[in-house]
Formats: C-alpha cells, structure tokens, sequence
C-alpha cells in the first residue's frame, strides 16, 4: 500500500534579521516540534496560496509568498512531504500563536538549538547562506532579498 504524500509549505519570515519559528500544538504529527510556519496544501490551491492562508490561520498576519526557494522531499513512516519554502513579505497583523503552541524570533545562527522536523534541518544551510547575503548587501533591509539564493 502506497502512502499518502502531501505538499507542505514553509515561510521565513524575517524581522531584523531573526526568523518567525512557530511550535507545533498538542495533538499534532511532531507535536512540541518548532518550525516555519506553513501548512499542508488543500485541492486546487497553488503552493504561495496555500502559505499565505496557512500563515493567516496560524497567526493572524498577513504574508506575501515570494518565489519559492527550495523544495525538500521527505519519508515519514506513514506518510511522505515534498516541502517548499519560500521567503515572505510580511505585510500586516502581529504573529499571534492561534494554531500553534508559541512562537519565537530566532537569529539563524540558533536555529539549530531548536528540536525541528527532518525536512526543516535540511534547510538550515541555505538559511544561513540567506541570512549571510542578506548581511553583506542588506542596505537597510529586514530581510534577505529574494534573489539571495539565485
């Protein structure tokens, strides 16, 4: 029997130079886990669609979806992800744990600290790679810029 595979998305939300990380709710697969917020993709929604609705039931903010980054595909014993992440534009509204247990801003550099899934801590290298782009031609911005990984 085949498992059941889901497209999940992820979104780094950056705010002078932290990521928004989210900590999953009592109940859920990898309860007590953290990561970046996003969701599991509904019939007929596109992947930026997916995580910007994600993000506003999740947190109560509103997101812009850049292009996507990165796609991770992970095997869980049940079932199987493709992940993909994307940088967002935080648009408006103050991230407010509705759906998650609790939320935190994280420099890069402590990411590592935190217990995150399998297909989150392959992230990490890009991340740092983004975040040390970003550093060296930030020019005032919050974030790394789109292009960073390109």
């Amino acid at each position: 029997m085949a498992k059941a595979h889901f497209h999940v998305t992820a979104g780094l939300v950056w705010k002078d130079g932290k990521l928004l990380i989210t900590k999953r709710p009592k109940g859920s697969h990898l309860a007590g886990y953290w990561e970046f917020p996003g969701g599991k993709q509904e019939p007929g929604e596109t992947l930026e669609v997916c995580l910007e609705r994600e993000i506003r039931e999740e947190l109560g903010m509103d997101v812009k979806a850049l292009p996507e980054l990165v796609q991770i595909s992970h095997d869980y014993d049940t079932k199987s992800i493709t992940l993909h992440l994307f940088n967002c534009t935080w648009l408006t509204g103050t991230p407010t744990p509705l759906g998650c247990d609790d939320l935190r801003w994280v420099r890069p550099e402590e990411l590592a600290a935190y217990r995150l899934p399998p297909p989150d801590l392959q992230l990490l290298p890009l991340i740092q790679k983004l975040a040390g782009d970003a550093s060296e031609h930030s020019n005032g911005r919050t974030s790394p810029p789109p292009e960073a990984v390109r």
